[in-house]
């Protein structure tokens, strides 16, 4: 850092501090935090040899190496948990290090950060502690500027944010692109891009706003289709998405190899200025100020596309499809039968079974590859420049069904859709050693305060009181409590639901009793205790024994023997997600929300379970 003291009068206490600061700045590390959509942890070798003794998932074949080598450098935690099963709102969990009862974000709103509880988000803190915060990819938190009213226009913590959207996808840097057209503020189409070698682009509607596709788009998206071996969601709600296929391009023209490509060519020009292919002018990295990157890929989310390099490689493997009956939906209650019809992947022939697996797992495959160069890149320039580094890689922003449940997606209250994985990696190995599992509970909202301790900040400071997680180090080393269970809730597809899990139960239920959300179909902090007193049916309780049925597939919440037992779950997770300090938001107002603290204290980390209750695991 070049700052020089050419004046000797300053006091003796400025001096101390500004050669404070500067000792500070030396030493904190270069971060890196990588974050992929929709990847199941099931999809990393690593992660299977911890859990399962074999390299395979339940399912087959995966390849992961560089992902296993980094787990090989650094700590792997099996069992961390996403607090919300859909994009938004679990990257609005890491982002804030907040549950989504906390932070008031439960779907996909378009949201603020004008409301008086709003907390600030990690670039925020980490630029105000002397990091550059640089984003590249997906960020998917869907923080935007107020007008007065909703904008359409990012709140860009970050500086430089290179988006997959605005920055790649809309000026060509991809393989596929769907595309909303829009003429005088109303939506006249949607067409499918496709971009092929040699500047080579296709293009077709897959919606007309006068109800009718031309023959031309018919043809000329059935060519791509057989050309491409398209599988598409035609047994479900949204018949269009792209549940396997191989990309048009090699791996480098993806728009996963376009997002890697902006992340290393800024780390290709150090303390100057340059030019990205788009058009747009950036400053790279200042090398006297640390850097904390956030590298969020796109892959395995629909549309699932490997490049043809890595998907002949998994071409012969035959894969276990998940066991799936009619009757499983017998116990369910009608939030989650909801689910399972739009998104049922039962009614699928066995060979495009076959292929949504293998695509999928071949595409974690090409994620892999990605990642490894990221993280080589990474720290060579860590290295060159003589600071530490840490590296957070964190598989899925939550999970993705492969079959479980009868369903080809998230969103759902299942281990599937919230179980991920996640790797610290440090050149300070006495924090964060080689070689280690670490199989008790975390949650994603521990990311936050692991970040930010990291740049040098004690989060046991009163001002740091908003976060709900813990640094992953001291989970590790014991200083943090250790948990009973995970939780977290969303508003999504079905409505509002809630979940927890144990070791040995899960549990879900719903908690609002419409399914808009607050400030659109009832007002913030309406009717709060609902979950609590509604009639028992009215809150559709699920309860799983996983002593037993580890892959929950019967809900026991109304049987006789398990009746108590849901009721007193049903108690716990409402006064936690109602109760203890629950934001309910009108984001379409500047500052309109509830806050209700009728059971402060309720998430106290323990499952204290009256052993009466508790039925024999038989």
């Amino acid at each position: 850092m070049a700052i020089f003291l050419r004046h000797f009068q300053y006091p003796l206490c400025l001096l101390i501090f500004l050669f404070s600061h500067l000792a500070k700045a030396d030493k904190q590390p270069n971060i890196l935090w990588i974050i992929t959509d929709d990847q199941r942890a099931d999809s990393l070798a690593c992660f299977n040899e911890a859990t399962r003794g074999t390299a395979e998932s339940r399912l087959g074949y995966v390849s992961s190496p560089n992902v296993d080598k980094l787990a090989n450098e650094g700590v792997l935690f099996t069992a961390a948990y996403c607090n919300s099963p859909a994009c938004a709102p679990s990257r609005d969990s890491m982002h804030t290090g907040r549950y989504p009862h906390r932070h008031g974000r439960y779907g996909f709103e378009q949201t603020h950060q004008e409301a008086d509880f709003c907390t600030p988000t990690i670039p925020e803190t980490m630029g105000a502690n002397g990091y550059t915060a640089a984003h590249f990819g997906k960020s998917g938190y869907r923080l935007y500027k107020w007008g007065p009213g909703l904008t359409w226009q990012s709140l860009d913590h970050y500086n430089p944010h290179v988006d997959m959207k605005n920055d790649l996808r809309k000026n060509g840097l991809t393989d596929f692109y769907r595309n909303a057209i829009w003429e005088n503020g109303k939506q006249t189409g949607t067409e499918e891009i496709w971009y092929f070698p040699n500047d080579t682009i296709k293009r077709y509607h897959v919606f007309r706003s006068d109800g009718e596709l031309r023959s031309k788009d018919l043809e000329t998206r059935a060519e791509i289709d057989e050309e491409l071996e398209i599988l598409r969601s035609y047994t479900r709600e949204s018949p269009d998405l792209v549940l396997g296929g191989k990309s048009p391009l090699p791996t480098k023209d993806t728009l996963d190899g376009q997002i890697l490509e902006a992340f290393e060519s800024y780390l290709r020009h150090p303390n100057e200025s340059y030019k990205t292919p788009w058009g747009k002018q950036l400053e790279g990295p200042d090398t006297d100020k640390p850097l904390f990157t956030h590298l969020s890929f796109c892959f395995p989310h629909t549309p699932v596309l490997p490049p043809e390099e890595f998907r002949k490689k998994f071409q012969d493997k035959v894969y276990k499809v998940p066991e799936f009956t009619k009757e499983e939906l017998d116990s369910l209650p009608p939030q989650l039968v909801s689910l399972q019809n739009k998104m049922d992947f039962s009614n699928m022939k066995p060979e495009e079974k076959q292929q949504a697996i293998r695509d999928y797992y071949a595409f974690c495959a090409f994620g892999d590859y990605l990642i490894g160069q990221a993280v080589q890149s990474f720290k060579q320039y860590s290295e060159k420049f003589g600071r530490d580094y840490l590296i957070i890689f964190v598989c899925g922003d939550h999970g993705w069904h492969l079959g479980e449940q009868g369903i080809e997606a998230k969103f759902a209250p299942w281990d599937t859709s919230n179980h991920g994985a996640a790797i610290v990696s440090s050149s300070d190995t006495e924090r964060f050693p080689p070689d280690t599992v670490y199989d008790g509970f975390i949650e994603y909202v521990d990311f936050a305060p692991t970040i930010i301790n990291m740049a040098g900040v004690d989060v046991s400071e009163s001002q740091y009181d908003y976060l709900d997680g813990y640094p992953l180090g001291d989970v590790l080393n014991g200083d943090a409590i250790q948990r009973d269970y995970v939780l977290g809730e969303m508003n999504h597809v079905y409505g509002p639901r809630a979940y927890l899990r144990s070791k040995d139960f899960a549990f879900s239920m719903r908690v609002r009793p419409k399914n808009g959300r607050p400030g659109q179909g009832y007002a913030p902090g309406e009717n709060i205790t609902w979950g609590l007193t509604a009639p028992r049916d009215d809150v559709e309780m699920a309860l799983y024994d996983l002593r037993v049925d580890p892959l929950e597939r019967k809900n026991l919440a109304n049987t006789n023997d398990y009746r108590d037992l849901a009721d007193w779950f049903r108690v716990k997770l409402g006064n936690i997600v109602l109760g203890d300090g629950r934001i309910e938001c009108d984001w379409t107002q500047e500052n309109v929300y509830s806050v209700s603290e009728f059971a402060l204290g309720a998430d106290d980390k323990a499952l204290d379970i009256p052993k009466e209750i508790i039925p024999p695991a038989t």
